[in-house]
């Protein structure tokens, strides 16, 4: 039998429900078509590997080489901390939002449902155009490593052969995305495991030629170089290097349980952070000096130019930096995995509301959303137009990459907002927060600290961009700015033409027009327990373990 309260919330479900449809309407959103469903079929190792591994690539293994030489090895510890500290925050927020709201799409739910629909158009095109640059990029990065032990086989010999192995991972659906970035994910993590004991045992003098090192590269050349320039340079490269830390977020639908899967690998962050970055940057500024004018090359997947490459060559070892290529080999692969997933899922997601070509909502019987897949994989084939001769195509390929560039800070920030108007939008419509089944440690004060990191990295990545190199022409320095901050203006216009589009001005949905209930997966409000007040050290260590 139905209580009257019982009865009350299904009536102001359906009404939240119906004010929502008709303002989807007028925001020129779709209703969402009837579909095959995702299948839940990553379980809760996987989650915890593609938090802990997923995104290590060659932002690690070779971008550091390029933020150790601009500023040298205080400036990477500092800068790759404090965006740690961010992005901790910002994953504790996106797990509370996908626990309540495990939607295909994740964080571009979230901004139609919290902050604004334009906007979550914006950040959804945002991200789905990301990765799709991002694949074929990094199928010729891969193909490049092949080079450090054979130049002789043309490049496109490898990219055809990448781009086979990714598109048979796809016949597999989300399970095969699952289960090969968990085998990737352990050998990066084992990788980074064995950098560490290595570097030590270098600095000790145990191994190589150099001898006893301890701090010696701190003090010559120093600790920072290049000034403020260089500190704000490796603010802006250690940001790019943890792209794609949210896509345990994005991977919440198609979790068995994202109740406790979510939750438990966004902590991982806090692992990744600590031990795989940090820790390995903190010993490679112990093994290699910043002015090594090798790292000159650290960009793009220069292998030859990593630091963690160089290091081991400096110390006289002969296999181990044949084995670190293949690992970076390897997390290249992992990277190009990735953006198969995180494009797919993003457009399908925003077909099904109407914001992305309608035909792309398709879900196969299987659960795989496949026609996506097939756009991805043919915009994939652009990789050869990027073996051109002369470095044509690879131009071609710098100016695709800007339309990505800052794009992670409107996303992350967004993530942040959105969680912060949720938490407004709970209290103005007068729910209990005992309701949500995972709340973060740092609550909403973490959301707020993000928010702000995201927006002093959108300033620095300005400033970068902007300062002029010393003799540069005009046109060279509009050129570098485009390149680095394009992202930007792009996503202005995505937002302003949805606005024109739809006709509908206003910035933001107000708080109490905001759908709490729709697909929700609150607590039972009739059968739980609230939670008793845990002392602040076992709060500390759960936001970790």
């Amino acid at each position: 039998m139905t209580t009257p309260d019982e009865a009350g919330t299904k009536v102001i479900a359906r009404d939240n429900a119906s004010r929502s449809s008709s303002r989807d309407e007028e925001m020129g959103i779709l209703t969402p078509v009837e579909n095959n469903q995702l299948k839940k079929s990553l379980k809760n190792r996987h989650l915890q590997m593609i938090a802990m591994g997923g995104a290590i690539g060659a932002g690690l293994f070779i971008g550091s080489g390029a933020a150790l030489s601009a500023g040298g090895p205080g400036s990477v510890l500092i800068c790759y901390t404090l965006i740690g500290i961010m992005m901790l925050f910002t994953c504790q927020a996106l797990a509370e939002l996908s626990v309540v709201y495990p939607s295909n799409g994740a964080f571009f739910e979230h901004c139609l449902r919290f902050l604004d629909p334009t906007w979550g158009f914006a950040i959804g095109w945002g991200y789905a155009l990301t990765w799709l640059i991002i694949l074929p990029f990094e199928l010729i990065a891969a193909s490049i490593t092949i080079q450090f032990w054979n130049d002789t086989i043309n490049m496109g010999v490898w990219v055809t052969v990448f781009l086979v192995v990714l598109a048979l991972i796809q016949i597999f659906g989300v399970r095969g995305y699952g289960e090969v970035e968990c085998v990737l994910s352990v050998i990066k993590i084992i990788a980074c495991s064995g950098f560490i004991i290595l570097g030590i045992v270098i600095n000790t003098g145990a191994v190589g030629r150099q001898g006893y090192l301890g701090g010696e590269y701190w003090s010559d050349p120093g600790a920072f170089r290049n000034g403020f320039e260089g500190f704000a340079s490796v603010f802006v490269i250690a940001s790019f290097s943890f792209g794609g830390t949210e896509l345990a977020g994005l991977a919440a639908a198609e979790s068995e349980n994202p109740e406790k899967s979510v939750p438990k690998a966004c902590k991982q962050v806090f692992w990744r952070i600590s031990f795989f970055y940090i820790l390995n940057l903190f010993i490679m500024g112990l093994i290699l000096p910043s002015d090594d004018p090798r790292l000159l090359g650290s960009e793009g997947a220069n292998s030859k130019a990593s630091p963690f490459v160089l290091a081991i060559q400096d110390a006289g070892i002969k296999v181990l930096p044949h084995i670190m290529n293949g690992v970076i080999t390897i997390a290249v692969i992992s990277v190009a995995n990735s953006s198969s997933f995180g494009f797919t899922r993003t457009v399908q997601a925003m077909a099904q509301v109407g914001m992305a070509p309608t035909c792309l909502a398709k879900i196969d019987k299987q659960g795989r959303p496949m026609r996506c897949t097939i756009v991805l994989l043919l915009f994939a084939l652009i990789a050869y137009v990027g073996l051109a001769p002369n470095d044509a195509g690879m131009k071609l390929f710098d100016w695709l990459l800007a339309v990505t560039g800052v794009t992670y800070f409107f996303i992350w920030g967004s993530i942040c907002l959105a969680h912060i108007r949720f938490r407004k939008a709970m209290e103005v419509q007068g729910l209990s927060l005992d309701l949500v089944p995972y709340k973060p440690s740092g609550g909403v004060w973490g959301s707020w600290i993000a928010l702000i990191f995201n927006g002093v990295c959108l300033a620095a990545a300005f400033y970068v961009c902007a300062k002029p190199k010393p003799g540069a022409t005009a046109a060279e320095t509009a050129e570098k700015f485009f390149k680095g901050y394009l992202a930007a203006p792009v996503m202005f216009f995505l937002w302003l033409g949805w606005k024109v589009k739809t006709g509908e001005w206003r910035l933001q949905t107000p708080l109490h027009a905001i759908d709490l209930k729709t697909d929700a997966k609150f607590r039972d409000p009739v059968n739980f327990e609230p939670e008793e007040k845990k002392p602040l050290r076992k709060r500390m260590l759960g936001a970790l373990f």
